[in-house]
């Protein structure tokens, strides 16, 4: 499942050789939300991975961006507990108004296909692609019954 968000770029962090193997680059979007008349704001902060970590080299800090990811989660056990990570996995960065494909329909050149991440798990279409920057919060909540 892919996902899109769209916030300012607060923060952009230098890339971490991790291993010789692995390389990653993080950084962080502000998001602003009007909620019944009052603004949230939260704090997203999502990673660059490989050859993808330079993609942020054309944005700067304060700039809006449409970021495109995936939800990643890693589980491990050290010492008979079992620890759980999740990250964000962005693989596209945009300005928000950039176009994303040509005239015939298809996806533009470049990173504008997400990674083929769980393909095994079958059909993807579900209502969370409907709403992708849908943050439930308590004021949006009604459980009232009348």
């Amino acid at each position: 499942m892919s996902l899109e968000i769209t916030g300012k770029l607060l923060v952009k962090y230098d890339p971490v050789q991790v291993n010789e193997k692995f390389k990653k680059r993080e950084f962080v979007v502000e998001l602003a939300e009007e909620i019944n008349g009052n603004i949230y704001t939260n704090y997203a902060k999502l990673q660059l991975v490989q050859a993808k970590c330079d993609l942020l080299d054309r944005f700067k800090e304060g700039e809006q961006v449409k970021v495109s990811f995936n939800i990643k989660g890693n589980k491990w056990e050290r010492d008979g507990k079992v620890n759980y990570i999740t990250n964000l996995d962005a693989w596209r960065i945009e300005s928000p108004g950039a176009a994303t494909g040509n005239n015939q329909g298809q996806p533009a050149a470049g990173y504008n296909q997400p990674p083929a991440y769980n393909s095994q798990q079958g059909n993807n279409s579900n209502s969370y692609n409907q709403t992708p920057n849908f943050n439930p919060s308590p004021e949006t909540i009604d459980d009232l019954p009348f």
